[in-house]
């Protein structure tokens, strides 16, 4: 098994999710008492936010680009960014390591053609919703997409930055989650949904909703592992 590295801490709880996962496809693959080889990486959440929020992507590239450098340093054999938003970074990653670096939104493209649909809802921060380097992506591999409404953009966002991070699951911010999901389905056409952002799947579940959901922490965690073991 290949040494996975992440870039972590954004958000904390996303974090752990990841390396739940990681955890379970090794112990899945190998067998019981084995575990991910991981190196984890892990910035600070709050100075993110507030870049992010300064429209100070230059400072973030840097941020992220350091990152990764340490994580190649310390054997990394490829890296994760563990949250979609800060993909916007990707690029200045890619060119500080000689490491490959997962993307998020190429690897949740291959599940969404795989299972043969046309049109997903995109949800996500205000940023994966509203720019493009998300769907730019998804636009690249033919699949169409529909983001909620300027309303229901806020509140999306709103929960991913004021509840998830701090790991509040409020089954208010669940129901409103799953009817904006189903009105993007029965107005919009919507065959399935990006749980883009990679808190999403601590609140929204397959169960929720009626259409097919793509948690993208776990299918970046499980590209990752795949290409580990390969």
């Amino acid at each position: 098994m290949q040494t996975i590295g992440l870039i972590g801490g954004i958000t904390p709880q996303s974090t752990i999710l990841y390396y739940q996962i990681l955890n379970d496809l090794a112990e899945k693959h190998s067998g019981t008492s084995h575990s991910a080889k991981c190196i984890i990486s892990s910035v600070d959440f709050g100075e993110i936010k507030a870049l992010q929020h300064d429209g100070r992507w230059d400072i973030l590239n840097d941020i992220m680009s350091e990152a990764g450098k340490n994580l190649e340093k310390a054997g990394a054999s490829l890296i994760l960014i563990t949250a979609n938003t800060m993909h916007l970074t990707i690029d200045a990653v890619r060119k500080s390591v000689s490491v490959p670096v997962i993307h998020i939104a190429e690897a949740t493209s291959e599940k969404i053609i795989a299972k043969n649909l046309k049109k997903v809802a995109l949800l996500g921060t205000k940023y994966t919703m509203e720019m493009d380097f998300y769907k730019d992506v998804l636009t690249s591999f033919g699949i169409d997409f529909v983001i909620p409404n300027a309303e229901e953009r806020q509140e999306i966002n709103r929960v991913i930055y004021e509840e998830l991070p701090k790991g509040e699951l409020k089954e208010s911010s669940r129901a409103a989650y799953v009817t904006i999901i189903e009105r993007l389905k029965n107005e919009e056409g919507a065959e399935g949904v990006i749980l883009g952002c990679t808190e999403i799947p601590l609140l929204i579940k397959q169960k929720d909703v009626s259409i097919p959901v793509f948690d993208t922490t776990k299918i970046h965690a499980t590209k990752a592992m795949d290409l580990a073991l390969s």
